[in-house]
């Protein structure tokens, strides 16, 4: 893919398409380094869930799960309300946030299981280079592998067994960059965690792509039950800075890396796959106590992180940091020109029945409207289903049987409710919505349908906004070359799988 640096990518946006929404071109960046004095920049905690999404969270008005760590930062800091994954798939995700770019950037990154380039430059890289002391624990860029794309290490910096394990390797004086990879709430999960752990099933608010009963609703608690363990856990790395003196001075971040991984959520462009829980704190320069209404992308993050450290990007980051809103003491809409994000995503795993590809997409999420682009609609875009043209018995506190139908949907008890009682007039709808193929285009107005369930595409009504938006999102894929409307995106699809053998048999009989 051709390289592109950030002057050159301002300078090719078409004014004329984006402003069919209003949209504008980003800011440009010197290509210069600035550093502060080492005593000046703060340290960084980055703390990611594996498969949490918005708005599971007690401050974001969730009634079960219980997230006090998350509230506090938030209290005390920034809460934002919309931001988005690059990718709703743990590779290209991590990935896009360490690089600073949209994955489809990114070569064999943009996909699940790949590598990531060396030729990217990462943002613990950058700041180790100007005296930080970077590491990581437990799920850092990922999964993949490393040596493929010329790295000797995982792109998040050095693996340290735990937070404190690092700080107490961390030479005195240094400010740190530290990622804290938690694997919760990602699956599997222990059957009635979050029953047992006193949640009680009729609180749960079953969304409206699910159907309602007690295992969906049990399954939920459980996801519930490891949000709050990994919300726990993050609340004691904080207290160890704080025994240390360090926290008003550290810039912590809490968010997730893509939805939840129930059927149609992860590994989709609906808010439920892609709408991440974000809380930035840093009373030393952060005023706290707002709520942000702007758009961001969590691939906005890395040249946030070196603009605090008071660094300039690498001219590849072509995502914008965020450190104006975090500085201007401002709440709601801080920045017009954030009034959209885009997200997209190519191979989650190679689902589809003879060949290695993915279900390819991009989206324009706005405040009134999303519109996905689906470039395969003859694709499935849950994975092929094999193994399930009947209904299959599956244990709900063991969901096994599924086999490699629908492979881009996580199992889980509420995958197996949604196959087994497919021909229940009740479910066969969300069937169809979780499984079932999808149109070129889905346009969804969230001002009516917040669920995003009614596709509104090719309806009259909604013809001019349509247009407009798959213009507005064409065109910035366009500048940011991206391969998939360049002609060139059947690439990812031939990239090397590094998760193993994902056979995929044709249906029974």
């Amino acid at each position: 893919m051709i390289e592109m640096n950030r002057r050159d990518f301002i300078r090719t946006v078409s004014s004329s398409a984006l402003s069919l929404l209003g949209l504008s071109a980003l800011p440009s960046y010197a290509s210069a380094q600035s550093a502060r004095k080492a005593k000046q920049r703060p340290s960084i905690l980055f703390c990611l869930a594996d498969d949490w999404a918005w708005p599971h969270a007690s401050i974001a008005g969730d009634k079960i799960v219980k997230t006090p760590t998350f509230d506090r930062v938030a209290r005390e800091g920034v809460l934002f309300e919309n931001a988005f994954v690059s990718a709703p798939s743990c590779t290209p995700s991590r990935g896009a946030i360490l690089t600073g770019q949209w994955h489809w950037r990114l070569e064999e990154g943009g996909n699940l299981w790949s590598t990531l380039p060396a030729k990217f430059p990462v943002y613990p890289d950058v700041l180790e280079e100007v005296g930080y002391f970077v590491g990581y624990t437990r799920k850092g860029w990922g999964p993949g592998r490393d040596e493929p794309g010329g790295r000797k290490r995982n792109p998040a910096g050095p693996r340290y067994k735990d937070f404190r394990q690092f700080l107490d390797a961390r030479p005195e004086g240094k400010p740190f960059c530290f990622w804290f990879g938690s694997t919760d709430p990602h699956r599997s999960y222990k059957w009635q965690s979050g029953v047992k752990s006193g949640m009680k099933l009729e609180d749960v608010d079953v969304p409206a792509y699910f159907p309602d009963g007690e295992e969906v609703r049990t399954d939920i608690c459980d996801y519930y039950w490891e949000v709050q363990r990994f919300d726990t856990e993050v609340g004691e790395l904080l207290k160890m800075l704080q025994e240390k003196g360090e926290l008003d001075n550290t810039l912590v971040v809490i968010s997730g890396d893509n939805g939840l991984p129930f059927p149609r959520c992860k590994s989709t462009l609906y808010d439920s796959g892609t709408h991440a829980p974000l809380a930035v704190r840093w009373p030393a320069a952060v005023p706290g106590g707002r709520v942000i209404e702007d758009f961001v992308s969590l691939s906005d993050l890395a040249p946030t992180f070196l603009e605090a450290a008071g660094l300039k990007p690498p001219a590849q980051m072509t995502a914008r940091s965020f450190m104006d809103i975090l500085t201007s003491g401002k709440s709601g809409q801080v920045d017009r020109k954030r009034d959209h994000v885009l997200t997209g995503k190519e191979r989650h795993v190679p689902g589809q029945e003879h060949d290695m590809s993915g279900y390819p997409m991009r989206a324009i999420r706005t405040h009134d409207f999303l519109y996905i682009r689906n470039f395969k609609p003859d694709r499935w875009p849950s994975g092929y289903p094999a193994g399930y043209t009947e209904p299959v018995e599956i244990d709900v506190a063991k969901p096994r049987g599924t086999k490699f139908g629908f492979a881009d949907t996580d199992a889980s008890p509420t995958k197996s409710y949604i196959i087994k009682h497919r021909d229940d007039p009740k479910v066969a709808t969300l069937y169809k919505l979780a499984f079932g193929k999808r149109p070129a285009e889905e346009l969804y107005d969230l001002k009516k349908d917040p669920a995003q369930v009614n596709n509104v595409a090719g309806m009259p009504e909604y013809a001019e906004t349509q247009k407009k938006l798959a213009a507005a999102l064409m065109a910035e894929l366009k500048v940011t070359q991206d391969p998939r409307v360049l002609g060139k995106g059947d690439i990812f699809d031939e990239y090397p799988y590094y998760g193993g053998g994902v056979p995929v048999k044709p249906p029974r009989k």
